[in-house]
């Protein structure tokens, strides 16, 4: 099964941030008991010319091609950290994203839809960029993933908390309503278009 190419962090992520979002599924429960790599394959983020060059230095690369250079340490199976440099309508920016070396095609697959999404003229979310953002961006403590209060058919699934007047409760990620993402989103980001509407 091939894992959708998606953006799930906006903006450049800082150092701190980088690592975090390596791996933002450290708290599933069924970790190391399964094949994770369809929940890492196709994840991409922009960070900044030093943490690219942090990663460059930290061990001999598996290799180098041009614009792209992969991880020698794999993070499961066939899937491991390709970092990019790209000229994006005229400017140099950084990435990494998640590849299945399995493929001979994913690092450029993944290059291609990277300059494509980020070419965009006008800055746009998509509501599956705006959820994965939201689960990048909370802490670990108020997110988590279904239990034995929920349905057997969602549980396992992705949950983050959610205040209303009643209080507080975990609800699924993929199911918040449009006034409930807006919320969790950062201020600057919640007023942005859908792509469809740009």
């Amino acid at each position: 099964m091939t894992s959708p190419i998606r953006k799930i962090h906006l903006g450049i992520a800082d150092r701190h941030q980088m690592f975090r979002l390596f791996d933002r599924h450290a708290q599933r429960p069924d970790r190391w008991q399964t094949d994770d790599s369809t929940l890492y394959a196709g994840e991409w983020f922009e960070i900044a010319r030093t943490e690219h060059n942090y990663m460059l230095e930290i061990l001999p690369p598996l290799w180098m091609r041009g614009d792209m250079f992969a991880m020698r340490e794999f993070l499961t199976g066939s899937i491991t950290s390709v970092f990019y440099t790209l000229s994006i309508n005229g400017v140099t920016r950084y990435f990494h994203a998640y590849c299945d070396l399995s493929d001979p095609r994913s690092p450029y697959d993944m290059r291609d839809a990277i300059v494509e999404r980020e070419r965009r003229p006008v800055k746009a979310m998509t509501r599956e960029e705006r959820i994965e953002h939201i689960w990048s961006a909370t802490h670990d403590k108020y997110r988590g993933y279904a239990g034995d209060d929920f349905r057997p058919e969602h549980r396992g699934k992705r949950t983050v908390i959610v205040y209303a007047n009643r209080g507080s409760s975990f609800e699924l990620l993929d199911h918040l309503t449009d006034a409930q993402i807006s919320e969790k989103l950062p201020v600057h980001l919640r007023h942005l278009p859908l792509p469809e509407a740009a």
